[in-house]
């Protein structure tokens, strides 16, 4: 089991490298990876035959290459998603029958790229409704040249689902995800008009839920493989593994985990006389410790002569999750204003972004509460740190106030490297057609 990621009040270096070179070179707002942190939670799945980075949690191609090299298979979940898997050196399809395909495309639905490129390159599709086997299976006999074998899985919604906020809650029947349980024949017999083969499974109820929720998979996966029967060779568990934000908070017990699944591997093997892959599809739990974020305090202020507020130079334009979740984020300061060493008191502070919207809190609680942190006392020039920033950070950010995105860095043995450049203003509206008066 993992070590949590300590933050100190005080920061100043992460991953050997000092916070105020960090912003001296790259600026803020600023998004850093430690290399070596993604690499140790992929090494915490080791036990599982395939794992497979849900690339929606951090998309950018050096950690993409980084996980690929590393032994990492990879999910897309949209037909830029599939580019950026192929151009990271993922190969779009098995050259083998028995070869493990490195990119699944998983969705509820096929936009008209999405679907020509699936097609295109042979990706297998990890089918989320039934509409999508229809029309895989309608594309793929208009192009009988393919020669590629059609196997195809289905996620399946068990009728159950969890996680740490409601909006992360992918199962059930509020959720829009996956093939009903109880739609499972139907999947069955639109697959065999179009003579795809079903050879997977997938199940994933939400992201950050607990092990009591995600053992519940087990049972439902043996019963929903026994319904489609010895076509399948793969069950995938999903993702949701939680994640340590704050104290109090828990790891999942990898190894017991895996000794569920791998049980349940086995019943279905038995069952089925079959062998069985069994892959884990983490994203969150491979990105989300290996990531700060960096701002810069431009403006200390109370309001009602009592509440301390910080304002930063980034917003819910640069990390949405706070605001999209009521999510929380540890946070430290880098003291850049004044002397570094000087002690600083700790004070109650609500922190806040530049956006003309109210929402735009980082200290805010699901529902829009507005809450202080206990920190310490920060002045305009400081730097504010906040960590497990690797998941759903950069990839939810946007140019709204036509802010720029922010730029992205990766600590590789101590030293940093640019991995995105900062946006301009010409690439943001370099799109944009004014037209003539």
């Amino acid at each position: 089991m993992p070590e949590p990621v300590k933050m100190t009040p005080i920061m100043k270096e992460i991953a050997g490298v000092k916070i105020a070179d960090l912003v001296g070179e790259f600026g803020t707002p600023l998004f850093v990876y430690d290399e070596a942190r993604i690499l140790s939670q992929l090494k915490d799945l080791e036990q599982f035959d395939v794992v497979r980075y849900a690339q929606k949690a951090c998309s950018n191609l050096a950690i993409l290459r980084i996980l690929h090299r590393a032994g990492a298979k990879v999910d897309a979940v949209s037909a830029m998603e599939i580019l950026r898997a192929i151009k990271a050196g993922f190969k779009p399809h098995p050259e083998t029958e028995d070869e493990i395909p490195e990119i699944v495309y998983t969705a509820d639905i096929f936009d008209r790229d999405a679907l020509d490129l699936c097609v295109k390159y042979g990706i297998h599709v990890n089918c989320g409704s039934i509409d999508m086997i229809h029309q895989l299976g309608r594309a793929m006999n208009e192009r009988p040249e393919t020669e590629y074998p059609v196997e195809i899985t289905l996620r399946i919604n068990p009728g159950f689902g969890h996680g740490h906020s409601q909006k992360t809650n992918t199962g059930g029947p509020l959720s829009k995800h996956g093939i009903w349980y109880q739609d499972i024949p139907t999947a069955l017999a639109v697959a065999g008009r179009y003579g795809l083969m079903i050879t997977g499974l997938h199940i994933h109820i939400g992201s950050g839920t607990d092990f009591e929720h995600l053992a519940q998979c087990c049972s439902a996966m043996k019963d929903f493989a026994m319904t489609v029967g010895s076509s399948v060779h793969t069950i995938s568990t999903g993702g949701g593994l939680p994640t340590v934000y704050r104290e109090g908070d828990e790891y999942v017990d990898i190894a017991k985990y895996y000794e569920l699944w791998d049980k349940t591997r086995c019943e279905i093997e038995q069952m089925n006389q079959t062998p069985i892959t069994l892959e884990i599809e983490p994203g969150r739990y491979l990105a989300a410790e290996s990531g700060f974020m960096l701002s810069e305090v431009r403006a200390v202020k109370t309001q009602g002569g009592t509440d301390l507020f910080y304002l930063l130079d980034a917003g819910f334009n640069t990390l949405a999750r706070p605001m999209l979740y009521g999510s929380y984020h540890p946070m430290a300061i880098c003291p850049l204003n004044g002397d570094p060493d000087e002690e600083r008191p700790m004070v109650n502070a609500v922190v806040c972004g530049p956006l003309c919207e109210s929402g735009d809190v980082f200290t805010q609680e699901e529902g829009g509460f507005v809450v202080t942190r206990e920190m310490p006392r920060a002045w305009t020039g400081d730097v504010l740190v906040m960590g497990g920033a690797g998941a759903y950070g950069f990839v939810m950010g946007s140019n709204y106030n036509s802010k720029l995105y922010a730029a992205e860095v990766l600590i590789r043995g101590g030293k940093p490297y640019c991995i995105r450049k900062r946006q301009t203003f010409e690439q943001l509206v370099e799109n944009e057609i004014m037209l003539d008066d």
